[in-house]
């Protein structure tokens, strides 16, 4: 299994982050697996952002729920992550990663697959 993360590099403050996650060699809604979206800001450790399971359900950090969004389209076996009113210290590298249990969980052998990660800075 393959995870390939896409966004757009370079975002302002107080716009809208969209970052794609593409998924190859297995399916995005393989019962009991769940997909999380993790990042690392930079000189920090990870952060869990949240995730969407097989079934659809989404679970987030609540730290981060008011302004985050996570989606997938199944036909295209693709996750989505969306974050809105976006601040600097919001400037990280982003990771898509699979297992198969659910939670805030930042150790980063506990996780299948992971994608290679895509810088995200917010500047203006």
């Amino acid at each position: 299994v393959q995870l390939q993360e896409s966004g757009p590099g370079l975002v302002k403050p107080s716009h809208t982050l969209s970052l794609t996650c593409t998924v190859s060699g297995g399916s995005i809604t393989t019962n009991y697996y769940y997909w999380s979206w993790i990042r690392q800001p930079p000189g920090k450790g990870l952060e869990w952002i949240g995730a969407i399971a097989y079934s659809g359900s989404t679970y987030y950090s609540p730290s981060l729920k008011n302004r985050t969004s996570i989606s997938r389209a199944n036909a295209k076996n693709t996750v989505y992550l969306q974050m809105s009113s976006l601040k600097p210290e919001d400037t990280a590298v982003y990771y898509c990663a699979g297992k198969w249990t659910i939670g805030e969980d930042t150790i980063s052998q506990h996780y299948d697959y992971w994608g290679q990660g895509t810088q995200v800075t917010v500047s203006s």
